[in-house]
Formats: C-alpha cells, structure tokens, sequence
C-alpha cells in the first residue's frame, strides 16, 4: 500500500513538470488564444467591454461635476425663464389655446356628451361658440401668469436645479407643477372669471343649455335615445346639471402653458447648442 503510494505521488510530480514544461513551449500565440478562451470562459471580456461603455461616458460626467453651482443655477433658471416666455407669448396671442392642439380647450366631459347630441339636432353653432369663450378667456388670462412663475422661478434651490438638470426632458415642469399650481390655481381664477366675463361664456353656456333643455323632446326621441345609449350618453338625455366652468376653465389654462413650457424644455434638453445663450450650451451639453 504504501508503496502504491509513492508511486502515484511520484507520477503525479512528473506529470506536473511535464505540464509546466509543455506550457513554456508554447508560443506567444498560443497562449494568448488561451487566455482570450478563459476570458470569454469566465466573462471577463463581458466586464471589459462594460468598463470601456462606462469609460467612454466619463467625460459627460466629468463635464457635469466640473461645472460650479452658479452657472447650473444660471442656466436652469435662464431656460426655464425661456419656457415661461415661449407658454405665455404663444397661449397669450390671438387664439393662442384655441388654435394650439396642445393646449386647446374642449368641453368638460358631461358637457361634451351633451354637446354631441345637440350637434345632432342642428345645435353645432352654440357649441362652437362657447368652446370659442372659454379658449378666449384662458388666451386673456394667460399673460398673468408669467408673474407667479417668475416667483417659483426666484425661489429655485440650488439642490432643485441639480435634481431638474439630471432629471427628464420635463423634470423641470415636474418642478412646476409641484411648486406652482397651487399659487396658479389661486391667481388664476379670478382671472379665468373676470376672461369668462369679458368673453361672454356665460351667455354662450346659458345658449348651448337652452337649446339643449328646448330640445329635450328631440333629444328623447327613440332614434336620438337609442343612439345615444349606444354610445354611452344616455345619463345626459336630458341633463340640468350645471358644470363648474371656472373650476375646469382654471385648470385647463394651467394644463396648456405647463404643456407650452414642456415643449421648450424637451427642445433645450435635445439641442442645447441651437440655443441663444452661452451657459445654456455650457450647463446642458453637460448633462
């Protein structure tokens, strides 16, 4: 036994040296092939071509920390500045809401349900005037409103503006819509109410209500009735329920400058070059 011991563990020492011995023979070549093999083997090649992605996205990182709070602080509420300007000009113009897809302001839900009955029974023009009002009186109010944002805008935090640099392409109306509507609720409906006065959509609303409510005897017919059932309307034949306009009016202008403001802010991010202003390029070419 002890002898069958030796033995093998005298063969396995030959066995060793000659390993080692093959192994030094082999080319350069060779042994490159080899350890390319256990790389691939083991997954090491994997890890490399990640360290190189991760290598070649430093620079943009690089860039980032290098920059100093005051111009990231600079450029953010430049460009915000600049998407305030560009919702308020664009939604303040000549039927700024009602010719803007973006922004445009329809009828509320159950109102809408109403409305496409009495376009069925030749009462299109009450509707459409009264979608005309209530987009003429959020294209009045809009302009006002520059000032609220111009506020949230003065109160940004430098940890704000780094958390909206890093952020999406609407990070920053995120940022608005967190600090501001409130204040833009607030302010806004007086306004919105004032608009509506001005815009005569109280003498549209009561229209398009009477000319529903005479033609509630149409509007009940089996045809009409069936129809909209169908549809899904049947709740709203007839209906004497008002609608909080001023409410969803207020809220409505709020959705279309947020809107305005987040176009700005996608084309910023995308392009920064393209845009006017030195710091704008320096701060979000960084990011």
């Amino acid at each position: 036994m002890r002898y069958t011991k030796v033995t093998l563990a005298g063969l396995f020492c030959c066995a060793t040296v000659l390993s080692a011995g093959f192994m030094d023979s082999l080319g350069d070549v060779a042994k490159a092939t080899a350890m390319d093999s256990a790389k691939a083997y083991t997954g090491e090649t994997k890890q490399e071509a990640n360290t190189q992605t991760t290598t070649a996205k430093t620079p943009t990182s690089a860039a980032a920390n290098s920059l100093s709070s005051t111009d990231m602080n600079g450029a953010l509420k430049s460009a915000l500045n600049m998407g305030v300007d560009y919702a308020v000009k664009s939604l303040g113009a000549k039927d700024g809401y009602l010719n803007n897809p973006l922004a445009k302001i329809g009828l509320p839900e159950d109102m809408q349900k109403a409305a496409d009955l009495v376009k069925k029974v030749g009462g299109e023009k009450y509707v459409n005037d009264l979608v005309v009002a209530i987009n003429s009186a959020a294209t009045e109010a809009a302009p006002k409103t520059a000032q609220i944002f111009a506020k949230s805008i003065s109160n940004m935090k430098i940890e704000d503006a780094k958390e909206i640099l890093a952020g999406s392409d609407k990070a920053a109306t995120d940022y608005f819509r967190k600090s501001s509507t409130k204040e833009l609720q607030d302010t806004i409906a007086p306004i919105i109410k004032t608009s509506m006065e001005n815009n005569s959509v109280a003498k549209y609303y009561d229209s398009f209500q009477s000319f529903y409510k005479s033609n509630a005897g149409a509007l009940k017919n089996e045809y009409v009735s069936g129809a909209a059932n169908m549809l899904g309307y049947g709740g709203m034949v007839p209906s004497d329920k008002d609608t909080d306009l001023n409410g969803f009016v207020t809220n409505k202008s709020i959705d279309g400058l947020m809107s305005m403001i987040q176009e700005k802010e996608k084309t910023i991010r995308s392009n920064p070059v393209a845009q006017n202003s030195d710091l704008i390029k320096k701060v979000f070419s960084a990011f």
